[in-house]
């Protein structure tokens, strides 16, 4: 019995089974301290829909040989500009946006995987410092860009607003679709078929010719080479893929909070999504769409749980923050040390 527990415990691991069991006692915790259960089964559902599309953003990057896709915030910076140029157009419409910013994101994922296939073996340190350098030159341009909505530039002076509201736009149009009610929990219908249906899309791709030869260049580029695979090619087209749905997640993310964040606001973004994947059981060369589902249930799910627990069971100061930078951060830490071993 003990070999058999040992055994489902190598197959799991040891730090998920951690995190799903502090996960379970937080949540059994929260009827202890009459906590709005429901509502936060609400969040928690709300919060795996939002994120999920940018965690599955991963998938083709690990799958390619990329590695986890540190720079995600090409790919947000991307979706952003869709939905701001969607805004600017009167266009007004969540589907505009994606329209518009998939061909940007296409773009920038060409380009950024012609260089990743300069450095080879360097990609997850050049991903960061490409994803904050970006970032960076973003923040002039949201000042120099020649946007006049009224929805979007400061009243007075020059530039875009920090936040640009989607409330007259497409802000919940996935979270609204369909929605309905079990009890007093809210299920976004729209915003969780959006997330599986672009899981099925990922898992068509990856059964599809193309999709293939992109994991067998990844998994071994020598093997593949001397199959006549062009490795080169299934790396870009991995990190294009991998950009395209970045910037497809962040108008999901954008329009489930109504209203999205210019600036530095995507300069983190990247970690949490490079966490879950992880934590769900990716590695930083093999990778499963179940992964992406299961970590960031895991992850969301106990950020989501740990802030107003810990605000209930220590009432003073702000340790709940505290608190939730700890778990949040000590997630990361644990799925940053994963990436260039077991």
């Amino acid at each position: 019995m003990p070999e058999v527990i040992k055994d489902y415990t190598r197959k799991i691991g040891l730090p998920r089974i951690i995190i799903a069991a502090t996960f379970v006692f937080l949540f059994i915790l929260a009827f202890f301290v009459n906590l709005p259960v429901a509502m936060l089964v609400s969040n928690i559902i709300r919060r795996f829909g939002m994120y999920g599309v940018l965690v599955l953003a991963m998938v083709p990057a690990i799958q390619s040989g990329i590695g986890p896709n540190f720079a995600l915030p090409l790919g947000i910076v991307a979706g952003i500009l869709g939905a701001l140029i969607s805004i600017e157009l009167a266009l007004n419409s969540f589907w505009w946006a994606l329209i518009i910013a998939i061909p940007i994101a296409t773009v920038v994922g060409y380009f950024y995987g012609k260089l990743l296939n300069r450095i080879k073996g360097s990609e997850m340190l050049v991903a960061t410092y490409t994803g904050f350098s970006v970032v960076s030159f973003m923040s002039i341009m949201w000042i120099l860009l020649p946007f006049s909505s009224k929805e979007m530039v400061w009243p007075i002076g020059r530039g875009l607003r920090v936040t640009v509201s989607l409330e007259s736009s497409f802000g919940n149009v996935l979270n609204d679709f369909l929605g309905f009610n079990i009890g007093e929990v809210y299920i976004p219908t729209g915003l969780l078929l959006f997330f599986f249906g672009m899981c099925f899309l990922v898992w068509v791709f990856s059964k599809s010719k193309s999709g293939v030869a992109m994991k067998a260049s990844g998994d071994n580029p020598k093997f593949a080479t001397a199959s006549g695979i062009e490795v080169n090619s299934y790396r870009i087209l991995g990190t294009i893929l991998s950009t395209v749905l970045g910037a497809v997640g962040i108008l999901v993310y954008a329009q489930s909070y109504n209203f999205v964040q210019l600036y530095t606001a995507p300069l983190m973004m990247a970690f949490p999504a490079v966490a879950a994947i992880l934590i769900g059981g990716a590695s930083a060369n093999k990778v499963k769409i179940s992964h992406a589902i299961i970590g960031v249930f895991l992850f969301q799910g106990l950020l989501t749980i740990a802030l107003p627990v810990a605000s209930q069971v220590f009432a003073y100061g702000n340790i709940a923050g505290v608190l939730r930078m700890i778990v949040q951060n000590g997630i990361i830490l644990y799925a940053l040390t994963k990436v260039g071993g077991e």
